[in-house]
């Protein structure tokens, strides 16, 4: 697992296929607003049954994840004033989560697949991005 900061803020975590452990794996620490996490147990193993309680949280930006289902993407990362830090490639299997700073996205393969996640809820583009 690779963090990359800037200035401070954690900008990225990039989680390969390879860095997979077994038992309960958080990805991002407790103060990120999105809360990411890898399980890997054996057959068998039961977790509890559960619902999640209302609570009130507070979340002052968009934070997002995207997982490589299938082929490869080229991820560009910015800090918070837009200035360029880091390219790097995700393939099958890698995760990325993206906290601070900007970041923008190249789809490498014909047919890449990609999950992404991010907190809600939805607050439309105008509202959530601004564009560079």
């Amino acid at each position: 697992m690779k963090t990359i900061e800037n200035r401070g803020k954690t900008i990225a975590i990039i989680y390969r296929d390879s860095d997979w452990v077994q038992g309960l794996n958080f990805i991002t620490t407790d103060d990120l607003f999105i809360q990411i996490s890898s399980w890997w147990y054996p057959k068998g193993k039961k977790l509890d049954n559960h619902v999640h309680k209302d609570f009130d949280r507070v979340a002052t930006r968009t934070q997002e994840m995207t997982y490589v289902r299938k082929g490869r993407m080229k991820v560009r990362l910015f800090n918070d004033e837009k200035e360029p830090l880091e390219e790097l490639i995700l393939e099958e299997g890698d995760l990325a989560v993206y906290a601070y700073g900007g970041h923008g996205y190249e789809m490498l393969e014909e047919g890449t697949q990609i999950i992404e996640a991010k907190n809600g809820p939805f607050v439309g583009v105008e509202n959530d991005k601004e564009k560079f």
